[in-house]
């Protein structure tokens, strides 16, 4: 009956973690860029009282075993890379990438970290930056003297100046791409770092190596769907309470036999 309280507790401890992540999920419905994660678990030790395939008394071979679990542990979050829905802000500075790739950062410690969200904006020298004041890479300047800014979808960034009839290229954009996106470790504020977990980041100009193209004037929105994720609460909270309920009983069994007198 104590294995039941500890195998019911650690139950309790793998949903209570899934629902924090569920209400993260929740917490950036709106984040640009933002992907959702989900709690994976496994069961963790056995006590083998009778192994499989061992003899029996009177010699033949057991066909199945008996044993007594333990509970489960949360193993892994993994994050869902799949793109989400486009808003229109008609914001030239506004880039989504529909496909694998992501916007290169210049970190403050001169790291490159990498990003879904395209909000981008111009600084006082006229680099595009993100939210934060970050760099775009390649380092991309606006003239003062730039009348519109045109982003194509294989990344080429053209300029129209005053008194000129052709627009004027002044740079373009590389996207970074991974074998394994989900083992990028995420630093907050739509920031990811590679790991090896992760590989090496793949560059290339969009459209190209499976990387997607951009899209000007549109944010790539979060990939949290809010039914789905009330959905996983109910179940949450559903398989916490069963937990709770499995200790409960175990404590009435074990005060029943504590209470017997002969």
């Amino acid at each position: 009956m104590i294995k039941a309280m500890r195998t019911a507790a650690s139950g309790m401890s793998a949903q209570q973690m899934n629902v924090d992540t569920i209400a993260n999920n929740l917490a950036n419905v709106n984040t640009t860029g933002f992907k959702r994660t989900k709690v994976e678990f496994q069961d963790v030790l056995y006590q083998n009282i009778k192994t499989a395939g061992s003899a029996t008394a009177v010699g033949t071979e057991r066909p199945v075993g008996l044993s007594v679990g333990y509970g489960t542990r949360a193993s892994a979050t993994h994050r869902h890379f799949t793109n989400g829905d486009l808003t229109l802000t008609n914001n030239p500075l506004d880039m989504a990438i529909s496909g694998d790739g992501f916007f290169q950062i210049q970190y403050p410690d001169g790291t490159t970290v990498y990003t879904r969200d395209g909000a981008f904006k111009i600084s006082g020298e006229g680099r595009l930056v993100n939210s934060d004041g970050f760099f775009l890479l390649p380092e991309i300047t606006i003239p003062t003297d730039a009348m519109s800014i045109s982003v194509g979808s294989d990344g080429i960034i053209e300029i129209a100046q005053f008194g000129q009839d052709e627009p004027v290229q002044i740079g373009q954009l590389e996207l970074a791409r991974f074998v394994n996106p989900s083992g990028l470790n995420a630093l907050g504020s739509n920031l990811y770092q590679r790991t090896t977990a992760s590989g090496d980041a793949l560059i290339d100009v969009p459209t190209q190596g499976g990387l997607g193209q951009i899209d000007q004037g549109y944010l790539e929105g979060s990939n949290v769907k809010v039914v789905d994720e009330m959905v996983n609460m109910i179940i949450a909270q559903r398989a916490y309470e069963m937990n709770a309920k499995a200790i409960q009983t175990a404590d009435d069994m074990y005060s029943i036999a504590n209470s017997l007198k002969r």
